[in-house]
């Protein structure tokens, strides 16, 4: 079996809610993803997605996704999509860095494996934990007011997990916090999710301010060093996430007890292989999880429920669910929120089929 074309299909995702947003004023209201379709000689085909949030949260960007394959797809004609080991080490010889842009084909080729294999992608990445696993939701930046009606009205949907987008000034993200934990019941969880947007003074105060309140504290500052600063300065369970993107961070994290839990975004690392690699030496680490992407739709979805589903229910701190949050579906037979709560497909590689009318004719081809 040998790759003979890889495509990529640009579509816009916009969301249920008008616009997310984040630290430092960011937002997006349509976020632009990236559908990478890998054919095979044999007559398979597998699908990813990549979906960076924003060209001001990571270093990346959809139009790089694009133009990063351009460069990188080239290299892979001929390649058997199967060995996914000899595939990754060819993506890295032929591209440096920019783990991004490779983590669709990761993705596409896994759907493959699991086609030609006869089974879920959950199967191959290490097997299926019960019936479903639990799912967190994000809270748009806003008033305190409003984030904690945001969080009523989805609790009432089945969520137990909640991520507050906090890392604005420190008087309000305390009474963001305060007003939230209010109308959290037993059994919840609350995140309060900087992404990097305190300066350390700030996530200082915040943290004090909140002392008696049950919070996990997600990546206050930019730096590591920063958010370990705050680390040793606090009581509150931690989290990070922006600054872990390879096994190295993730095992000099670790040496440093810099975290309880960390966010695994797939996208981040590579693709499925490299996540999975993280996933495997956080649970022989003792270390928490939430398994996730930077953003994405359907295809993206999936993706993360193969993952979280096979990983073991005491370490998956939670996962989620992009494609409720966005108006556009891009594919069929993705896994779908039930009372915040989610199941992998029982069907062959990654279980979707792409809805062409959405996806349209593709942005690039490599043949």
């Amino acid at each position: 079996m040998r790759i003979t074309r890889i495509s990529a299909y640009q579509v816009d995702l916009p969301l249920h809610e008008g616009r997310y947003a984040w630290s430092g004023g960011k937002s997006v209201a349509v976020f632009d993803s990236t559908i990478v379709r890998v054919e095979t000689d044999d007559g398979f085909a597998g699908h990813g997605e990549v979906c960076p949030l924003g060209p001001f949260y990571l270093p990346a960007y959809a139009r790089g996704v694009r133009a990063g394959l351009t460069e990188l797809a080239p290299h892979l004609i001929g390649l058997d999509p199967r060995q996914l080991a000899v595939l990754n080490e060819e993506m890295d010889r032929a591209l440096k860095g920019h783990a991004y842009v490779k983590s669709g084909i990761d993705i596409a080729c896994w759907d493959i494996l699991g086609q030609v294999s006869g089974q879920p992608a959950y199967v191959l990445l290490g097997g299926r934990y019960g019936e479903d696993f639990v799912l967190y939701r994000a809270i748009s930046q806003g008033t305190p007011e409003e984030m904690a009606q945001s969080v009523a009205n989805y609790r009432a949907e089945g969520y137990r997990r909640f991520q507050l987008k906090v890392g604005a000034d420190a008087e309000t993200d305390i009474e963001r916090i305060r007003a939230v934990a209010e109308v959290l019941e037993s059994g919840d969880r609350l995140v309060a999710d900087a992404n990097t947007g305190w300066l350390p003074h700030e996530a200082a105060r915040v943290v004090r301010g909140v002392e008696d309140v049950d919070v996990y504290i997600e990546q206050p500052c930019l730096s590591y060093e920063s958010c370990l600063s705050i680390r040793r300065r606090t009581t509150h369970p931690f989290v990070l996430d922006e600054t872990i993107d390879s096994i190295e961070t993730l095992l000099t994290a670790h040496r440093d007890d810099a975290m309880d839990v960390v966010n695994i975004k797939i996208s981040k690392f590579g693709g499925l292989t490299k996540a999975r690699q993280a996933r495997d030496l956080c649970v022989s680490l003792g270390i928490a999880m939430t398994i996730e992407d930077s953003w994405g739709g359907d295809v993206t979805t999936a993706a993360i429920s193969h993952l979280a589903h096979s990983t073991p229910p005491e370490f998956l701190f939670t996962a989620t669910d992009f494609n409720s949050y966005v108006t556009v579906s891009t594919a069929e037979g993705a896994p779908q929120r039930n009372h915040g709560r989610m199941a992998a497909s029982t069907a062959a590689g990654l279980g979707i089929a792409p809805r062409w009318d959405t996806l349209g004719e593709p942005a690039l081809v490599i043949e």
